[in-house]
Protein backbone atom coordinates (compact mmCIF):
# COMPACT_ATOMS: atom_id res chain seq x y z
CA UNK A 1 0.00 0.00 0.00
CA UNK A 2 1.23 3.69 -0.60
CA UNK A 3 3.51 4.85 2.20
CA UNK A 4 5.27 8.52 2.72
CA UNK A 5 8.74 9.16 0.93
CA UNK A 6 10.27 9.14 4.44
CA UNK A 7 9.29 5.10 4.83
CA UNK A 8 12.35 3.26 3.91
CA UNK A 9 14.42 5.62 6.83
CA UNK A 10 12.14 3.68 9.38
CA UNK A 11 13.92 4.08 12.97
CA UNK A 12 17.01 5.84 11.16
CA UNK A 13 15.24 9.09 11.41
CA UNK A 14 14.70 9.28 15.32
CA UNK A 15 18.52 8.32 15.58
CA UNK A 16 19.98 11.12 13.63
CA UNK A 17 17.59 13.65 15.53
CA UNK A 18 19.20 12.31 18.89
CA UNK A 19 22.67 12.26 17.58
CA UNK A 20 22.34 15.01 15.12
CA UNK A 21 25.88 14.55 13.25
CA UNK A 22 27.58 17.95 11.61
CA UNK A 23 28.39 16.19 8.38
CA UNK A 24 25.99 13.10 7.22
CA UNK A 25 27.23 11.37 3.88
CA UNK A 26 26.26 8.61 2.02
CA UNK A 27 27.22 6.74 -0.83
CA UNK A 28 24.39 6.89 -3.54
CA UNK A 29 24.59 3.72 -5.47
CA UNK A 30 21.74 4.63 -8.26
CA UNK A 31 20.65 6.94 -11.20
CA UNK A 32 18.30 10.01 -10.34
CA UNK A 33 16.65 9.53 -13.92
CA UNK A 34 13.59 8.53 -16.11
CA UNK A 35 15.99 8.36 -19.30
CA UNK A 36 18.75 6.98 -20.91
CA UNK A 37 19.27 3.01 -21.81
CA UNK A 38 20.37 0.60 -20.02
CA UNK A 39 24.23 -0.01 -19.71
CA UNK A 40 25.63 -2.74 -22.02
CA UNK A 41 27.55 -5.68 -20.24
CA UNK A 42 26.49 -5.38 -16.67
CA UNK A 43 23.27 -7.47 -15.39
CA UNK A 44 22.30 -5.19 -12.85
CA UNK A 45 20.90 -1.86 -13.07
CA UNK A 46 19.79 0.87 -10.59
CA UNK A 47 17.46 3.58 -11.32
CA UNK A 48 15.25 5.85 -9.16
CA UNK A 49 12.81 8.21 -10.58
CA UNK A 50 13.64 12.12 -10.05
CA UNK A 51 10.02 12.25 -8.17
CA UNK A 52 11.13 10.10 -5.61
CA UNK A 53 14.29 12.75 -4.20
CA UNK A 54 12.02 13.07 -1.67
CA UNK A 55 13.01 9.36 -0.38
CA UNK A 56 16.94 10.94 -0.24
CA UNK A 57 16.23 14.00 1.06
CA UNK A 58 14.21 12.77 4.29
CA UNK A 59 17.39 12.05 5.93
CA UNK A 60 18.86 15.40 4.85
CA UNK A 61 22.37 13.98 3.64
CA UNK A 62 24.60 16.87 2.86
CA UNK A 63 27.05 15.37 0.75
CA UNK A 64 26.32 12.15 -1.66
CA UNK A 65 29.93 9.97 -3.10
CA UNK A 66 28.58 8.51 -6.42
CA UNK A 67 31.89 7.32 -7.67
CA UNK A 68 30.23 3.47 -7.66
CA UNK A 69 29.26 1.40 -10.34
CA UNK A 70 25.69 1.66 -10.30
CA UNK A 71 25.51 5.84 -11.15
CA UNK A 72 26.18 5.33 -14.64
CA UNK A 73 23.60 2.35 -15.17
CA UNK A 74 21.82 4.18 -17.28
CA UNK A 75 24.28 5.83 -19.59
CA UNK A 76 25.80 10.10 -19.50
CA UNK A 77 22.62 11.55 -19.75
CA UNK A 78 21.03 9.53 -16.54
CA UNK A 79 24.93 10.99 -14.67
CA UNK A 80 23.25 14.62 -16.30
CA UNK A 81 20.24 14.06 -14.40
CA UNK A 82 21.14 12.64 -11.02
CA UNK A 83 23.40 15.44 -10.42
CA UNK A 84 20.87 17.90 -11.57
CA UNK A 85 18.19 16.47 -8.90
CA UNK A 86 20.92 16.04 -6.14
CA UNK A 87 21.86 19.83 -6.81
CA UNK A 88 17.50 21.03 -6.89
CA UNK A 89 17.66 19.16 -4.08
CA UNK A 90 20.63 21.25 -2.28
CA UNK A 91 23.22 18.01 -1.94
CA UNK A 92 26.25 18.27 -2.91
CA UNK A 93 28.09 15.91 -4.81
CA UNK A 94 31.65 13.99 -5.31
CA UNK A 95 33.12 11.57 -7.36
CA UNK A 96 31.23 12.80 -10.36
CA UNK A 97 31.14 15.35 -12.85
CA UNK A 98 31.46 16.39 -16.61
CA UNK A 99 35.46 15.67 -16.59
CA UNK A 100 37.83 14.23 -14.51
CA UNK A 101 39.08 17.74 -13.26
CA UNK A 102 35.35 18.26 -11.51
CA UNK A 103 35.28 14.28 -10.82
CA UNK A 104 37.74 14.58 -8.60
CA UNK A 105 37.50 17.78 -6.49
CA UNK A 106 36.44 17.62 -3.17
CA UNK A 107 33.02 19.15 -1.62
CA UNK A 108 33.38 21.35 1.60
CA UNK A 109 31.44 21.10 4.45
CA UNK A 110 30.77 23.69 7.03
CA UNK A 111 31.08 22.76 10.22
CA UNK A 112 30.46 25.13 13.46
CA UNK A 113 33.59 27.34 14.90
CA UNK A 114 35.05 27.96 10.90
CA UNK A 115 36.07 24.01 10.72
CA UNK A 116 34.94 21.87 7.65
CA UNK A 117 34.52 18.48 6.78
CA UNK A 118 36.50 17.81 2.75
CA UNK A 119 34.93 14.34 1.04
CA UNK A 120 36.83 13.02 -1.99
CA UNK A 121 35.32 10.22 -3.33
CA UNK A 122 37.09 7.73 -6.20
CA UNK A 123 36.31 3.96 -7.30
CA UNK A 124 38.14 1.24 -8.28
CA UNK A 125 37.58 -1.25 -10.94
CA UNK A 126 37.34 -3.71 -8.23
CA UNK A 127 34.29 -3.00 -7.25
CA UNK A 128 33.08 -3.58 -10.66
CA UNK A 129 33.31 -0.27 -12.40
CA UNK A 130 33.83 -0.33 -16.16
CA UNK A 131 36.68 1.48 -17.48
CA UNK A 132 35.33 3.44 -20.14
CA UNK A 133 32.77 5.00 -16.99
CA UNK A 134 36.35 6.80 -15.86
CA UNK A 135 36.20 10.47 -16.13
CA UNK A 136 38.58 11.51 -18.51
CA UNK A 137 39.71 15.76 -19.68
CA UNK A 138 36.93 15.09 -22.70
CA UNK A 139 34.19 12.72 -20.80
CA UNK A 140 31.87 13.37 -18.30
CA UNK A 141 32.37 9.95 -15.50
CA UNK A 142 33.45 9.20 -12.71
CA UNK A 143 36.82 9.23 -10.86
CA UNK A 144 38.17 6.15 -11.42
CA UNK A 145 41.58 5.13 -9.50
CA UNK A 146 44.07 3.21 -11.77
CA UNK A 147 44.96 0.92 -8.81
CA UNK A 148 45.63 0.51 -5.13
CA UNK A 149 49.59 1.64 -5.38
CA UNK A 150 51.70 3.35 -3.46
CA UNK A 151 51.40 6.18 -6.54
CA UNK A 152 47.92 6.48 -6.81
CA UNK A 153 47.94 6.98 -2.97
CA UNK A 154 50.79 9.41 -3.10
CA UNK A 155 48.68 11.12 -6.00
CA UNK A 156 45.54 11.17 -3.74
CA UNK A 157 47.76 12.48 -0.69
CA UNK A 158 48.81 15.53 -2.62
CA UNK A 159 45.42 16.89 -3.66
CA UNK A 160 44.28 16.27 0.11
CA UNK A 161 47.48 18.50 0.63
CA UNK A 162 46.45 20.48 -1.34
CA UNK A 163 42.83 21.65 -0.40
CA UNK A 164 43.33 20.83 3.33
CA UNK A 165 43.72 23.45 5.61
CA UNK A 166 43.98 23.93 9.47
CA UNK A 167 41.02 22.28 11.29
CA UNK A 168 39.51 20.47 8.34
CA UNK A 169 38.75 16.85 8.75
CA UNK A 170 38.91 14.86 5.72
CA UNK A 171 36.89 11.97 4.26
CA UNK A 172 38.27 9.56 1.48
CA UNK A 173 34.89 7.96 0.34
CA UNK A 174 35.78 4.55 -1.82
CA UNK A 175 34.47 2.23 -3.25
CA UNK A 176 36.24 -1.21 -3.59
CA UNK A 177 36.29 -4.63 -2.91
CA UNK A 178 33.70 -7.69 -4.03
CA UNK A 179 30.44 -7.87 -2.99
CA UNK A 180 30.03 -10.23 -0.58
CA UNK A 181 33.13 -11.86 2.14
CA UNK A 182 35.48 -10.58 5.03
CA UNK A 183 38.25 -10.10 3.43
CA UNK A 184 40.41 -7.21 2.52
CA UNK A 185 43.39 -7.36 0.41
CA UNK A 186 46.87 -6.40 1.45
CA UNK A 187 46.86 -3.55 -1.28
CA UNK A 188 43.92 -2.00 -0.16
CA UNK A 189 45.49 -1.84 3.34
CA UNK A 190 48.46 -0.17 2.57
CA UNK A 191 46.34 2.27 0.54
CA UNK A 192 44.44 2.99 3.33
CA UNK A 193 47.61 3.40 5.38
CA UNK A 194 48.95 5.30 3.32
CA UNK A 195 46.58 8.21 3.26
CA UNK A 196 45.90 8.39 6.60
CA UNK A 197 49.46 8.90 7.31
CA UNK A 198 49.00 11.44 5.24
CA UNK A 199 46.37 13.24 5.80
CA UNK A 200 43.35 11.90 5.88
CA UNK A 201 40.67 10.62 8.72
CA UNK A 202 38.57 8.46 7.98
CA UNK A 203 38.91 6.28 4.74
CA UNK A 204 34.79 5.68 4.21
CA UNK A 205 35.03 2.37 2.52
CA UNK A 206 32.07 0.36 0.54
CA UNK A 207 30.56 -2.33 -1.94
CA UNK A 208 30.13 -4.80 0.01
CA UNK A 209 26.40 -5.76 0.99
CA UNK A 210 27.73 -6.48 4.39
CA UNK A 211 30.26 -4.68 6.81
CA UNK A 212 33.64 -5.82 6.44
CA UNK A 213 36.57 -4.84 9.34
CA UNK A 214 37.10 -1.70 11.15
CA UNK A 215 40.40 -0.63 11.95
CA UNK A 216 41.40 2.50 13.88
CA UNK A 217 45.17 2.95 12.08
CA UNK A 218 47.38 5.92 13.86
CA UNK A 219 43.97 7.35 15.61
CA UNK A 220 42.30 7.68 12.63
CA UNK A 221 39.47 5.75 11.26
CA UNK A 222 39.35 2.65 8.32
CA UNK A 223 35.80 1.60 7.29
CA UNK A 224 37.00 -1.01 5.07
CA UNK A 225 33.26 -1.77 3.85
CA UNK A 226 30.00 -0.24 5.64
CA UNK A 227 27.73 -2.15 4.11
CA UNK A 228 24.55 -1.80 2.31
CA UNK A 229 22.02 0.95 4.39
CA UNK A 230 19.24 1.00 2.20
CA UNK A 231 18.35 -1.67 -0.64
CA UNK A 232 15.62 -3.50 -1.62
CA UNK A 233 17.30 -6.88 -1.62
CA UNK A 234 15.12 -8.76 0.82
CA UNK A 235 14.33 -12.57 -0.56
CA UNK A 236 17.89 -12.83 -2.09
CA UNK A 237 19.22 -16.20 -1.29
CA UNK A 238 22.48 -17.49 -1.21
CA UNK A 239 24.42 -15.57 0.89
CA UNK A 240 21.65 -15.72 4.29
CA UNK A 241 25.48 -16.06 6.70
CA UNK A 242 26.43 -13.07 6.13
CA UNK A 243 23.32 -11.31 7.40
CA UNK A 244 22.85 -8.41 5.14
CA UNK A 245 19.05 -7.73 6.55
CA UNK A 246 21.14 -6.42 8.87
CA UNK A 247 22.24 -2.59 8.83
CA UNK A 248 24.57 0.02 10.14
CA UNK A 249 25.25 3.69 11.25
CA UNK A 250 28.55 5.16 12.04
CA UNK A 251 28.82 7.64 13.67
CA UNK A 252 32.32 8.87 14.67
CA UNK A 253 33.23 12.18 16.57
CA UNK A 254 36.58 13.50 16.19
CA UNK A 255 38.78 15.96 17.60
CA UNK A 256 37.92 19.39 15.68
CA UNK A 257 41.76 20.43 15.28
CA UNK A 258 43.63 17.35 14.48
CA UNK A 259 41.07 15.15 13.31
CA UNK A 260 42.04 12.34 16.00
CA UNK A 261 39.15 9.68 16.37
CA UNK A 262 37.81 10.29 19.50
CA UNK A 263 34.84 7.78 19.55
CA UNK A 264 33.33 5.51 17.06
CA UNK A 265 29.70 4.73 17.98
CA UNK A 266 27.69 2.21 15.89
CA UNK A 267 23.78 1.93 15.75
CA UNK A 268 22.40 -1.86 14.72
CA UNK A 269 18.75 -1.37 12.42
CA UNK A 270 17.30 -4.10 10.42
CA UNK A 271 15.78 -3.81 6.81
CA UNK A 272 12.22 -5.27 7.10
CA UNK A 273 9.48 -4.76 4.37
CA UNK A 274 12.17 -2.25 2.83
CA UNK A 275 11.85 -0.10 6.01
CA UNK A 276 14.80 0.25 8.88
CA UNK A 277 14.03 -1.01 11.83
CA UNK A 278 15.25 -1.51 15.65
CA UNK A 279 17.22 -4.44 15.89
CA UNK A 280 16.77 -7.38 18.71
CA UNK A 281 19.22 -7.72 21.36
CA UNK A 282 20.06 -11.16 19.90
CA UNK A 283 21.10 -9.86 16.50
CA UNK A 284 22.94 -6.79 18.13
CA UNK A 285 25.14 -9.43 19.67
CA UNK A 286 25.68 -10.99 16.89
CA UNK A 287 26.99 -7.70 14.66
CA UNK A 288 29.05 -7.17 17.90
CA UNK A 289 30.56 -10.83 17.56
CA UNK A 290 31.01 -10.44 14.08
CA UNK A 291 32.16 -6.86 13.79
CA UNK A 292 34.70 -7.83 16.69
CA UNK A 293 36.10 -11.09 15.12
CA UNK A 294 37.02 -9.63 11.52
CA UNK A 295 38.26 -6.43 13.27
CA UNK A 296 40.81 -8.09 16.01
CA UNK A 297 43.10 -8.85 13.21
CA UNK A 298 43.61 -5.11 12.77
CA UNK A 299 43.70 -4.79 16.21
CA UNK A 300 40.50 -3.11 16.67
CA UNK A 301 37.79 -4.33 19.66
CA UNK A 302 34.00 -4.04 19.13
CA UNK A 303 31.89 -3.76 22.29
CA UNK A 304 27.79 -3.30 22.86
CA UNK A 305 26.95 -0.32 24.56
CA UNK A 306 22.99 -0.89 24.99
CA UNK A 307 20.28 -3.35 23.02
CA UNK A 308 21.14 -1.54 19.40
CA UNK A 309 24.86 0.54 20.01
CA UNK A 310 28.36 -0.44 19.23
CA UNK A 311 31.88 1.12 19.78
CA UNK A 312 34.87 0.52 18.75
CA UNK A 313 37.80 1.12 20.46
CA UNK A 314 41.44 0.53 19.61
CA UNK A 315 43.34 -2.60 21.46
Amino acid sequence: SPVDLAWPWGDALPVLETVRPGARIVNLETAITARGQAALGKDVHYRMNPANIGCLTAARPLACTLANNHVLDFGPLALTDTVAALAGAGIRYVGAGRDVHQAAQPVAIPLAGGHRVLVFAAGTRSSGIPSDWAATPLRAGIHLLPDLSRGTAADVAAQVRRAKRPGDVVVFSVHWGSNWGYAISDEQVRFAHYLVDHGVDIVHGHSSHHPRPIEIHHNRLILYGCGDFINDYEGIEGYEQYRGDLRLMYFPTLHPATGRLLRLSIVALQARRMRLQRTSRQDTMWLRSMLDRISRPFRTRVDVTDRRTLVAVAE
